[in-house]
């Protein structure tokens, strides 16, 4: 566990930094990347590392949160992009060497609540 952890706080700060060696060394060869709300994958570190690299905008991250598990860890990471934000919700799956071989990346879209609990709920 120890070790995928760390392994995918390096991908986040590699990503941010615009490191892309560095990112790729987190990753296995044979990494599989799924966007299941756009219904994407991606195969190989070499195709992911470029997905990556080719995103458009002036994107930053800031991790918010990590919860670590034996073989999986899950992050939930705010991005911007030039002036829109976003919060992402990924999934990581390790293959026993410490590399990242699994990602599933879920981006929910901010919506209104529904009405009537206005007298339950504070908005932020």
């Amino acid at each position: 566990m120890t070790d995928l952890r760390k392994a995918v706080e390096r991908f986040w700060a590699a990503a941010e930094a615009r490191d892309w060696a560095a990112f790729a060394d987190t990753l296995s060869e044979d990494v599989v990347y799924t966007l299941p709300q756009t219904r994407e994958l991606i195969s190989g570190r070499e195709r992911y590392v470029r997905f990556n690299r080719e995103y458009p905008g002036d994107w930053h991250l800031r991790v918010e949160r990590v919860v670590a598990e034996p073989g999986q860890v899950v992050t939930w990471t705010h991005f911007t992009v030039g002036p829109e934000e976003m919060d992402a919700i990924s999934f990581f799956t390790g293959d026993g060497a410490g590399r990242i071989s699994v990602i599933t990346d879920f981006w929910p879209e901010p919506y209104e609540p529904p009405v009537g609990r206005e007298h339950l709920a504070e908005r932020y």
